[in-house]
């Protein structure tokens, strides 16, 4: 959680905090650039065309990000009406978000690379650790890959429900439809199995990518 994190390790936290804040946005900006240049001002004329935070971020999601490590931001609302193709068209507004944050991924990683670790890891100390910038772009890193996976799993009211469902609303609309009404209630129980059991299924699908970012970086 992260409180825990705040306590444990106040740099680290802050860092966190920051970076969700800034991937978050960046992330819901995408799917409102995206949007507007298929034809649909809805979010621009709602100010979502903008990284502003404060035009993103939801209070009671920002809240369940401190308090149980998981939240959201506020949906960017698209018409599909005012787009040419409207499920093709909704499909790249879906990807957009995680597209958003698999570069940011590359953007750090990329620098990362370029410094290389003596100017981000500490090795003055007995056990070499990052330094506040190498922190810094690691966890930068590390929650967008977060962020990108996540979103791309193929359950509503995710991203990758949107571009899994533009698909199977072609070849099958009645299971398309039942995973649209049903795909929420999956992803809850999904959380909260994990949660009990300390089992996380959304952590397995993720973690390998943790570790292609660590490819990505290249000290390891």
């Amino acid at each position: 959680m992260i409180i825990e994190l705040l306590e444990e390790n106040f740099q680290g936290g802050i860092i966190l905090i920051l970076t969700l804040i800034f991937s978050l946005s960046f992330h819901e900006f995408a799917h409102a650039y995206i949007a507007y240049r298929l034809g649909d001002d809805t979010a621009a004329y709602q100010g979502r065309l903008t990284l502003n935070p404060l035009a993103h971020l939801d209070p009671i999601g920002s809240l369940m990000l401190l308090l149980v490590g998981f939240g959201y931001a506020k949906p960017v609302p698209v018409n599909p009406m005012n787009l040419n193709n409207p499920r093709i068209d909704m499909m790249k507004v879906a990807f957009a978000g995680p597209a958003s944050n698999l570069l940011l991924v590359f953007i750090a990683c990329f620098i990362m690379r370029i410094l290389g670790p003596s100017n981000l890891i500490d090795f003055s100390q007995t056990s070499p650790d990052w330094n506040s910038l190498g922190l810094s772009l690691y966890w930068f890193a590390i929650i967008n890959m977060s962020l990108a996976i996540f979103n791309l799993i193929p359950l509503h009211p995710l991203d990758g429900g949107q571009i899994f469902g533009g698909y199977l609303d072609k070849i099958n609309p009645q299971l398309s439809y039942r995973l649209r009404v049903d795909g929420p209630k999956i992803l809850l129980g999904i959380i909260f199995i994990g949660y009990i059991t300390g089992y996380s299924l959304i952590w397995f699908i993720i973690s390998p990518f943790r570790d292609l970012v660590h490819s990505m970086i290249g000290f390891w």
